[in-house]
């Protein structure tokens, strides 16, 4: 039985465990069928011409935990933000961790989104905002169709959230291979900021594919900023959706820290429907190995008089492969506005490999764009200069990688958050920088 035929199949269980009483019955069944429709993507599709998910769909996954599985703190402390307080929502093996968690409903609503769906007092806000920006994609289709768990946030009008927010989702490795498909569904109402940080951890080397949807609302004035911590084993494989949609005078920041697993798939939406909006995409890859990694993002400017920003770094070696695929497209009705985009890679091994495609479509006439991509080694003279000063290779190599992705970190305004990337790129390039910012 093929992974399609088999989550068909697991559809029907599912849904009759749940009922018709559902809020999202519809919107699920509408879903599956158009998953049935166009199965998973291939290299046929345009937007998947560099990425095939052949040796993923191969595998027999299991699509429901067979058993629960408990974790204790000091096994994975590691991968909290530990030394700031913090709300976290957490979750092993796609199953919700009250132990592991600290959630909250004092004055904003940081819990879960199976609480969100069988709760009448949630109600107005799932009919509002569940499945509204998210594209018919055939992956976002599959996980609507399963959506069932995942982090709930909503931020009421005027309030700052006093601490960051933390989404982890943990794979034990109980099963051979399991397939988790976490559903995320973000509020942030007019004049609220909110700081979060996503990160999905397989604790084994058995295999996990992870398929994951994310949905943020930012209305008038609000500010969200939102980073993704990617660094799994390699056998762990994650499909990434972020469908942001952004009112008038909004500003909305997404960091994204590529480090590891076996195939990552970084699909990155924004939507600006209201004036004097602010996009912000940021992005370090590092890979090695066979690891690959494929950011496809687009910005939609709908509105006039907003701002988009992209700037994607990448450091690629061994057999490693690096795919950026940017769009920014801009409607007739989108005037003076600016956006830009850059795309950076260096090639460390002669067999490391990367696509670069910024894209620009543009149907306004009074508009400030620019996108443009570099593929390169490092620069042979400026390693020379800092071994001719007594620095070893290695440490100059070092050097010189941090710096051209040090531009990039400079967007992480959680200090304990910068510290950690910093380890955790002095350990992907292999030296000890020997400082912090």
């Amino acid at each position: 039985m093929s992974l399609k035929e088999k989550l068909l199949s697991s559809y029907l269980a599912f849904e009759d465990h749940l009922g018709i009483d559902s809020p999202v019955h519809d919107l699920r069944a509408h879903a599956i069928k158009n998953f049935e429709d166009h199965g998973f993507p291939t290299k046929k599709e345009e937007s998947w011409k560099y990425t095939s998910l052949n040796s993923l769909l191969k595998k027999d996954y299991s699509i429901f935990p067979n058993k629960e599985n408990t974790l204790e703190l000091k096994d994975v402390k590691k991968y909290f933000l530990h030394d700031v307080d913090t709300y976290k929502v957490v979750f092993v093996d796609g199953v919700y961790s009250s132990f592991l968690s600290e959630t909250t409903h004092d004055g904003i609503d940081v819990c879960l989104l199976s609480a969100a769906l069988s709760k009448d007092k949630y109600k107005p806000v799932i009919e509002a905002y569940f499945n509204q920006v998210a594209k018919e994609s055939s992956l976002t289709s599959l996980n609507t169709a399963f959506a069932k768990e995942g982090a709930y946030l909503y931020i009421p009008k005027h309030t700052e959230v006093e601490k960051p927010i933390e989404i982890i989702n943990f794979a034990t490795g109980n099963e051979a291979a399991i397939l988790l498909q976490p559903r995320n569904l973000i509020v942030v109402e007019e004049n609220a900021h909110v700081q979060i940080i996503e990160r999905h951890q397989s604790l084994s080397d058995n295999a996990v594919l992870t398929n994951s949807v994310t949905e943020i609302f930012a209305e008038k004035r609000a500010f969200v900023d939102y980073y993704k911590i990617q660094n799994d084993r390699e056998s762990a494989s994650l499909i990434d959706h972020t469908h942001i949609k952004q009112e008038r005078d909004s500003i909305c920041k997404v960091h994204t820290f590529s480090f590891g697993g076996k195939l990552t798939r970084n699909n990155l939406n924004f939507y600006q429907y209201g004036e004097h909006c602010d996009s912000v995409l940021n992005g370090i890859t590092i890979l090695e190995g066979k690891q690959h990694v494929d950011h496809n993002t687009l910005v939609h400017h709908i509105a006039p008089n907003c701002e988009s920003h992209q700037d994607y770094k990448g450091i690629f070696d061994d057999n490693s492969t690096g795919v950026f695929n940017g769009k920014v497209y801009v409607e007739k009705e989108a005037q003076k506005l600016d956006a830009f985009q850059q795309n950076n890679n260096i090639l460390i091994s002669d067999k490391a490999t990367c696509n670069s495609k910024p894209q620009l479509e543009i149907f306004a006439d009074d508009v400030k764009c620019s996108h443009g991509c570099t593929i390169g080694q490092l620069d042979e003279e400026a390693l020379f200069y800092l071994r001719s000063r007594g620095i070893a290779k290695k440490e100059a190599r070092a050097l010189l990688m941090y710096a051209f992705a040090n531009n990039v970190l400079e967007g992480v305004k959680i200090p304990e958050l910068k510290q950690r990337i910093n380890k955790l790129i002095a350990h992907k390039i292999g030296v000890n920088l020997g400082f912090n910012l």
